[in-house]
C-alpha cells in the first residue's frame, strides 16, 4: 500500500475575505498605523494578519521603506485581483443592504376587509419602519376571492375571518376575537355595558349576510336562544355597518377588529354576555415559501390583533375615550 502523501510546503492556503480587506488597506493608507485606523483595529492585529496572508500565499506582498510599506513586484498581480474581489464585496455589501430595506422589492398581501380596514394597516405601519423602501401592494377580498388570488400568484399572503378545505393552501392561526354589540348615542340599550341577546333582539338590527363568518355566529346565537330577530337593513362589511348605526338607524353586531380605532364617535360599544368568539388565519400556498417581508407582516399582524382581543385592551373604551387611550 503506497504511503500517504504528505502536505508539500508549496501547498498554500487561500486568502480569507478579512486577509483580502486588511491587504487592501494597507495599500490604501501605506502604513500599518493607518490601516489599523481605517479597519478600527489595532496596530498588532494588522501586522499578525499581514504575516499571516504571506505566510497563506508564499509571497512576500510588501517591502517596508521610511515606514511606509510598499506593494513587492512579485505581489502586483495579486493586488490587482484583491482590488476586483473587494469591489465585488462592496457590491454584495450594497446589495444586501437593499434588500434588507426593502428595495427593488414587493410585498402582496389581501385581507377580507374586517381585518383590512384598522388592523391590516396598522401592521404595514410596522413593516414600513423596518423596510423603509419596500413597495408594498394591499388588496381587499372576499373569502371567496382568497384562491385565485394566492393560485395566480397575486399575492402571497391573505387575512381571512374563517378557514376552508383545500389541498393547495395552508391556514395559520392568526388571531382570536368576540362580537360586539354597538347602539347609537342616546339609544336605550347605551346605558348598558353588557347586553344579552334577548335585549338585542327587541330592537330592529342592522344585520350581516348569515352566510358570512360573523352572520352564522349572530344567527346561532339568536336560535340557541329561541329569539327572532328582525333585520330591517343589511350590508356586507363591519365598516358599512358601524356608519349605519352611527347614522342612528339601528343597532348591529360586528366585529371588535373593525372597532379597534374607535373612528366612530356616535355609537356606544357593548359587551354581549353569550360566547361570540371566532378565529381568524392567515392563509399561503403550501407550496411556496413567505418571503422575509411577508413574515414580518404576519408577526406585525398577529402582534396587533392579539392586543385589540386582549382584555385590557385601550379599544373596550368607547367612543372618543377609546382614540384617546390609543393615544396614550
Amino acid at each position: 500500500m503506497p504511503a500517504a502523501k504528505s502536505k508539500r510546503p508549496c501547498d498554500h492556503q487561500m486568502l480569507t475575505l478579512r486577509q483580502i480587506e486588511i491587504i487592501r488597506a494597507i495599500m490604501v493608507t501605506g502604513t500599518v498605523g493607518g490601516a489599523a485606523r481605517l479597519l478600527n483595529v489595532s496596530s498588532p492585529g494588522v501586522s499578525r494578519a499581514m504575516k499571516h496572508a504571506e505566510m497563506s500565499v508564499g509571497v512576500k506582498l510588501f517591502s517596508r521603506k521610511g515606514g511606509r510599506y510598499s506593494p513587492t513586484m512579485e505581489a502586483n498581480a495579486i493586488f490587482n485581483q484583491i482590488n476586483g474581489v473587494y469591489d465585488k464585496v462592496e457590491d454584495l455589501q450594497f446589495v444586501i443592504s437593499r434588500i434588507k430595506r426593502g428595495s427593488n422589492a414587493a410585498l402582496k398581501i389581501g385581507s377580507v376587509p374586517s381585518i383590512a380596514t384598522i388592523m391590516v394597516p396598522e401592521a404595514i405601519a410596522d413593516v414600513r419602519a423596518a423596510f423603509p423602501n419596500l413597495l408594498i401592494d394591499v388588496d381587499i377580498l372576499k373569502i371567496e376571492d382568497a384562491v385565485d388570488y394566492l393560485l395566480l400568484g397575486k399575492g402571497e399572503l391573505v387575512a381571512l375571518s374563517s378557514t376552508f378545505e383545500h389541498p393547495m393552501l395552508t391556514f395559520e392561526p392568526l388571531a382570536r376575537g368576540r362580537l360586539k354589540c354597538i347602539v347609537p348615542d342616546g339609544h336605550p340599550l347605551a346605558r348598558q355595558v353588557r347586553v344579552a341577546a334577548r335585549d338585542i333582539a327587541a330592537y330592529p338590527l342592522i344585520g350581516v349576510d348569515p352566510n358570512d363568518p360573523y352572520g352564522r355566529i349572530v344567527t346561532e346565537v339568536f336560535a340557541r336562544e329561541g329569539l327572532h330577530c328582525e333585520v330591517t337593513i343589511r350590508a356586507r362589511f363591519g365598516t358599512t355597518v358601524c356608519a349605519l348605526v352611527s347614522s342612528g338607524l339601528g343597532i348591529a353586531i360586528v366585529d371588535e377588529f373593525t372597532l379597534a380605532a374607535g373612528y366612530w364617535p356616535a355609537i356606544r360599544v357593548l359587551d354581549i354576555v353569550e360566547p361570540t368568539p371566532f378565529q381568524t388565519y392567515l392563509v399561503h400556498r403550501k407550496d411556496a415559501g413567505l418571503s422575509s417581508y411577508s413574515v414580518s407582516f404576519a408577526k406585525a399582524l398577529r402582534r396587533r390583533m392579539e392586543a385589540v382581543a386582549s382584555p385590557s385592551a385601550a379599544h373596550r373604551t368607547n367612543g372618543a375615550g377609546a382614540r384617546a387611550a390609543r393615544r396614550k
